[in-house]
């Protein structure tokens, strides 16, 4: 088996371990309050967070920033609070939600979720002489594993609202309460102090 297919999987599996939830509840909380004709929104949304956690994972996967990998596991359910809060607000509000913003921010989380990432991938390459074909490898994993999640979560809500009828503005209250609540109870249990 080559060595990109192997950190490739590495990079599926990361992702896709229900033992690490943390990262699908950050995206059921991004993803989860837009319907599938929202692709071209959410599209913009999943490339912002690929960024910043691309930069953060060869940033960190060459040991050029370094953060306490305790504080990374406070922040990263951190995020999902505030996206969490951040939906609810906006769908209270009924105002148009400022998608140059939100792509902004996300890119920021995006950074925080590469930094975790990061910490399992070093100790992986810890013994790799050249880390550019691993970490892309990686990277291309945990997208992959991304999309599949993203597409459920988009099929759920599709289901909900067309199926079952539920209003979709019930359904985005639900998963943001939820994935906020989470959140809290990981903020508490991860906390640094």
């Amino acid at each position: 088996m080559s060595e990109f297919i192997v950190y490739l999987k590495l990079g599926w599996f990361h992702i896709a371990d229900f033992s690490a939830y943390d990262h699908m509840l950050f995206l059921l909380a991004l993803c989860g309050v837009y319907q599938i004709h929202q692709y071209k929104t959410l599209i913009g949304l999943i490339t912002a967070f690929t960024l910043g956690h691309s930069i953060t994972l060869a940033l960190a996967a060459n040991h050029w920033v370094v953060f306490s990998a305790s504080v990374i596991e406070f922040l990263i359910p951190t995020t999902i609070l505030f996206t969490a809060l951040f939906n609810v607000f906006v769908i209270a509000s009924r105002k148009k939600e400022q998608l140059w913003v939100k792509y902004l921010v996300t890119t920021f989380f995006g950074l925080i979720h590469g930094l975790g990432f990061s910490t399992y991938l070093s100790q992986l390459l810890g013994s790799e002489s050249s880390i550019i074909k691993p970490l892309f490898a990686f990277n291309v994993g945990i997208e992959l594993g991304q999309l599949l999640i993203v597409a459920i979560i988009l099929l759920v809500g599709w289901a909900m609202n067309s199926l079952l009828q539920t209003r979709f503005k019930y359904y985005q209250y639900a998963i943001s309460s939820f994935a906020g609540a989470i959140a809290v109870s990981l903020m508490y249990n991860t906390k640094f102090w």
